[in-house]
């Protein structure tokens, strides 16, 4: 049995929240003048389905003895070589400058800490992980690795 050493969903932003209702509110804005009911109606289901839009989009990362899982994509840990994390300036680094487009991504612009996670299977032709955590030292943690998170930029070759 895999226990789970490390769960964590990327939540989208407060801000995000309140576009989905405003976006799903609008949707009414046509049925209003036929019916009240109908643009009632249409308010409703237009709201649930931008906020269930946003529920089932985001990815959640998880981490088990066996594996890492972020979003769809999942590697054994044993193909996992050097695991660093990134805030502010190292962040921004990785995400620009330092940004190799074979990595693997999954990225949330709303969470600054990305990690980078190297990636050592010879099958493999992506050199990388790139991805969002809100938890940084917690990641690494579980991911046994003992780099610092980063605050400088400073990329992961």
């Amino acid at each position: 049995m895999n226990d789970v050493l490390y769960s964590e969903k990327l939540w989208p932003a407060w801000w995000l929240w309140v576009s989905a209702v405003i976006v799903g509110a609008s949707i009414s804005i046509m049925f209003f003048p036929i019916n009240a009911t109908f643009g009632t109606l249409a308010l409703v289901i237009g709201v649930a389905l931008c906020v269930f839009a946003l529920v089932i989009t985001t990815p959640r990362v998880e981490v088990t003895e066996g594996w890492l899982r972020v979003g769809r994509a999942r590697i054994e840990r044993q193909h996992l070589g050097r695991v660093v994390g990134h805030r502010g300036d190292a962040a921004r680094e990785q995400l620009g400058p330092g940004f190799d487009a074979r990595s693997y991504q999954c990225i949330r612009g709303w969470i600054d800490p990305v990690i980078t996670a190297e990636i050592t299977d010879p099958e493999d032709a992506t050199p990388y992980w790139l991805f969002s955590t809100r938890q940084p030292e917690a990641l690494l943690e579980a991911l046994k690795s003992d780099e610092p998170v980063r605050t400088a930029g400073v990329s992961l070759a």
